[in-house]
């Protein structure tokens, strides 16, 4: 008997599986006693971390609830206190409150006796009034008939007995102010006097400057009147090249040994004159060498202007002036102005205003730099339109001048109100410098004339007879006629007439008002 494979294969096969799954229940049941022990083991110790847990969480509550215990009895504490303490407060404004309410009570009580004070009072007061009302008409009644009484016997009304006591009033008012202003007046001059003589004499002590006059025409002194042909060269070529060269007129006369440089430049005749004595020391004149000194003289010329303005600036105690500036003090020595050297009197007034600010604890400095400045537009003024005021005022702010500096310059004249006190010092150095003995020269015509609008203007005033100019102009003599003239109007004529003094004229210092007023009772005995 043949077995069939398939058949064989699938007893095989189901034999195999059969043992499988016995093998695999046998596992399975394994398995599930160990899975059942872990499971017991893990449920015993699940107890036990049971527990433990439940031992320490009952501990930690223990814990919370002392803890919560402790923060009650300690914030009761602290509430006991801050409620103790609150009812003190509460105890003491009752208190205070009841002190207050006792005062209020108290005040009230004196206001309601005021009250009825002032009722009675008030009654009383309309009382009084009512008397006084008709008191008051009763008096203006007797008023009345009194004036009238007065009219009566007097003859005037009491408007013109109004008038006639103002009149009265105001003649005696007159009087008494003229006196009192003279007396103010002679007060405030003698200290103004004592001051200002002391200041003026401190700085004209300190200044001690010489008195210089230029002239238009300067003369060169010649060792030989043979030097004078030389000079004048072949056909006058010499002294043709010298004018054309230099600008200036050569005057060749019959002055023994000399020659006269004629011109209105006084820079231009300097340089002429350092020139012809140039080529009188060298000996060699001709055209050539005329052009050739002249170009080299005139180079060195110009530095020593700046040497000058420099000197000057350092002397002054203003070293930090601008090139320019120094350049244009320089040139100030050879211009004059009434013949008085520019850059001589600048210095004259920078030292003046300089002594007096120090004197009256103003700014020195500005003070001797505007003094300095204050003539710097006559440098120019005759090669450019515009008064030397307006010219300085120019060139300073140009050149960067302060402008305490330009003010104190351009108020020397009285043409700006001064708003500082270095600038009225400038212009009363200035006035002093111009005004002392031998400083300037003045033109006769000129002088004449001021002298005679001096003597014209008290001419016309009532009572007024003669008048005189003396000392030069600086005292004004006034005799008036003692019928038609009091000492009181004599006094109020020297003040009109200085005030229009002041308003029409211009005139260097001051110039004294003198009114004359004499009495002469005549009789002859027979």
């Amino acid at each position: 008997m043949t077995i069939n494979p398939v058949l064989l294969v699938l007893i095989v096969l189901v034999a195999s599986a059969a043992v499988g799954g016995i093998f695999v229940a046998i596992w399975s049941a394994a398995k599930k006693k160990e899975v059942a022990a872990r499971l017991a083991e893990a449920e015993t110790e699940k107890q036990k971390v049971l527990e433990v847990a439940r031992r320490e969480a009952e501990s930690k509550i223990k814990d919370a609830e002392l803890q919560a215990r402790e923060r009650l009895l300690a914030s009761k504490a602290e509430f006991d206190k801050s409620t103790t303490s609150r009812r003190q407060e509460l105890a003491e404004i009752d208190k205070r409150l009841l002190a207050k309410e006792e005062n209020l009570e108290k005040k009230q009580s004196t206001l309601d006796k005021r009250a009825n004070d002032l009722d009675k009072n008030e009654k009383s007061t309309a009382d009084r009034e009512k008397n006084v009302g008709k008191r008051e008409e009763e008096a203006e009644e007797l008023v009345k008939d009194q004036r009238k009484k007065l009219e009566q016997i007097a003859g005037l009304t009491v408007e013109e007995a109004k008038r006639e006591l103002t009149r009265n009033i105001e003649n005696e008012v007159r009087l008494e102010a003229t006196a009192v202003c003279r007396r103010i007046e002679e007060e405030a001059t003698e200290n103004a006097n004592a001051r200002a003589r002391r200041i003026i004499s401190m700085a004209i002590q300190r200044v001690a400057s010489d008195h210089v006059v230029e002239n238009t025409v300067s003369v060169v002194d010649l060792p030989s009147d043979d030097m004078k042909g030389r000079i004048i060269g072949r056909e006058g070529r010499n002294i043709r090249a010298l004018e054309a060269a230099t600008g200036v007129d050569l005057i060749v006369d019959d002055t023994p040994e000399a020659i006269i440089l004629s011109s209105f430049d006084p820079i231009r005749r300097e340089i002429a004159r350092i020139t012809i004595n140039r080529l009188l020391a060298d000996g060699r004149i001709h055209p050539a060498r005329i052009e050739e000194t002249v170009e080299k003289t005139r180079a060195e010329f110009w530095e020593k202007i700046k040497a000058e303005g420099e000197a000057a600036a350092f002397e002054l105690g203003v070293p930090d002036c601008h090139p320019e500036l120094i350049k244009l003090l320089g040139r100030l020595k050879y211009r004059t102005s009434f013949g008085q050297n520019v850059l001589q009197h600048s210095k004259e007034v920078a030292w003046c205003a300089g002594v007096m600010a120090a004197e009256m604890g103003a700014d020195a400095v500005t003070a001797r730099r505007g003094g300095l400045l204050h003539d710097i537009g006559k440098a120019i003024d005759r090669e450019m339109e515009g008064t030397h005021l307006e010219l300085g005022r120019d060139v300073l702010k140009k050149f960067g001048e302060r402008p305490e500096v330009i003010h104190a310059m351009e108020c020397h004249h009285g043409d700006y109100e001064p708003r500082s006190i270095e600038a009225v010092l400038v212009n009363a150095a200035d006035a002093l410098s111009a005004a002392r003995p031998g400083a300037r020269r003045e033109i006769m015509e000129t002088y004449i004339k001021r002298l005679e609008k001096l003597e014209k203007i008290p001419e016309g005033m009532e009572g007024v007879q003669k008048v005189f100019a003396m000392q030069a102009g600086r005292d004004l003599r006034i005799v008036v006629d003692a019928t038609k003239v009091t000492d009181e109007k004599a006094y109020w004529i020297s003040k009109e007439v200085a005030k229009r003094i002041e308003q029409e004229l211009t005139y260097p210092g001051q110039i004294r008002v003198t009114v004359l007023r004499e009495t002469r009772a005549v009789e002859y005995a027979k």
